[in-house]
């Protein structure tokens, strides 16, 4: 049986970034290479009715093989990258025996994962850990979840003295940019629960998200030759300055933590007819979130008011939302996955996620999907990492929880 650790090493090859400006499923036809691997993968371990459908999302069921009367539950992870930081020619990295200091990632440009900057890294001293080159992101997030269940069905499909229901699986395209669950059939799924195999740090075990919000901010100036431009240029680009000046300098992600919200500056294109600023705006609860919304669209008001016209946009497009109210009447979906850990060696970290997960939608349409660990830390960027001992702990992760499912009575 070829490791997680093995899986996970082929899978960050796929260049499988997703892209929001794109309008079609999946946003990158590239993505379907490596779901094309993975349903021919999924085969040849055992896995039945496995389909990849017209829009990229791969499924399969590995059939039970109990006795019992137990539901079918899922896992899910998505094959798309953030297209924050290029996907293309990873070429990870492998420190044996990490000796608990700085990791030179790119000697050429002296990019190193250092301890002061990542300080958490030294928990992993002696251990095997999984690197970037300093020159794209690792693909962790979420191809390590890829890789773990992959493995972990393998495994099943190899060891049937493990008695288990109906295990359905399904990969996903375009997480990263909000459209994972936009095609998902929980119709054809057909699970009582699922579990999202997408997290960061071993032992993480979420419930919680953010409610979120996309902001698009378009600020509409006025082009005149500099040379005769008194009273006449308007100039978008410090007009939009002006608004950025407006939102609080200390709710952004590099400054809280927590159950604390946000706004955050994604992008910013513009020129001096026309700026563009793209937002996300995240709160867990829900008084607060529908308060920050308000709050761009009043900062928006009082530059146009000063203005005497419409010069700035505010539209504001919800994404998705707290999947708390939906998991705390069936939270003992969240307390076998506790147990799971626990009974790995692995101390449960119950935490809300500060993003946010497929799950969250696909609990909103019938199908309770809390979130578990992948083992991986500062996903989306040229830092990131991940230890091969977590990933394997994952696999054992996945694994219990399907044991203690068909050992409860239900």
């Amino acid at each position: 049986m070829e490791n997680a650790v093995d899986k996970l090493l082929r899978y960050v090859k796929f260049d499988t970034s997703s892209d929001d400006e794109s309008d079609t499923v999946p946003s990158t036809l590239k993505q379907l290479k490596l779901a094309k691997q993975l349903s021919k993968e999924l085969s040849e371990i055992g896995m039945k009715d496995v389909s990849l459908d017209e829009n990229g999302y791969v499924m399969a069921v590995l059939p039970g093989n109990t006795e019992k009367n137990v539901p079918a539950i899922g896992f899910i992870s998505h094959m798309d990258t953030s297209p924050e930081t290029s996907g293309k020619n990873v070429n990870p990295q492998i420190i044996e025996n990490y000796d608990g200091g700085d990791i030179v990632l790119n000697k050429k440009e002296n990019i190193v994962l250092s301890v002061k900057d990542f300080p958490e890294i030294k928990r992993y001293k002696g251990k095997k850990i999984i690197t970037t080159d300093g020159t794209t992101l690792l693909g962790a997030d979420d191809k390590a979840g890829v890789a773990e269940i992959v493995a972990a069905m393998e495994y099943l499909s190899e060891h049937p003295e493990i008695k288990h229901g109906d295990i359905k699986v399904e990969f996903t395209p375009d997480e990263e940019i909000g459209r994972g669950p936009d095609h998902f059939d929980v119709k054809k799924f057909n699970a009582k629960f699922a579990y999202t195999v997408d997290g960061g740090a071993l032992g993480e075990l979420e419930f919680e998200n953010f409610n979120a919000a996309a902001a698009k901010i378009t600020v509409s100036g006025r082009n005149v030759h500099p040379g005769e431009a008194k009273g006449k240029m308007i100039n978008s680009m410090l007009i939009a300055g002006e608004f950025m000046n407006k939102l609080p300098k200390d709710e952004i992600p590099a400054a809280t933590e927590g159950y604390e919200g946000f706004y955050h500056l994604v992008s910013m294109k513009g020129n001096v007819d026309k700026t563009v600023l793209n937002y996300i705006i995240r709160d867990f609860y829900q008084d607060k979130f529908d308060s920050r919304k308000k709050f761009v669209e009043n900062c928006a008001k009082e530059i146009n008011e000063k203005y005497g016209k419409k010069v700035v946009d505010a539209e504001i497009t919800e994404q998705y939302r707290n999947m708390k109210e939906k998991i705390e009447p069936v939270k003992y979906i969240v307390d076998i996955a506790s147990k799971a850990m626990k009974e790995v060696d692995v101390e449960p970290k119950i935490v809300p996620i500060r993003g946010g997960t497929d799950g969250a939608r696909l609990s909103f349409v019938g199908l309770p999907t809390p979130n578990i660990c992948t083992g991986g830390h500062n996903f989306h960027g040229k830092f990131e990492y991940i230890p091969a001992c977590s990933i394997e702990k994952v696999v054992q992760i996945i694994v219990k929880i399907v044991q203690i499912t068909e050992s409860k009575s239900w």
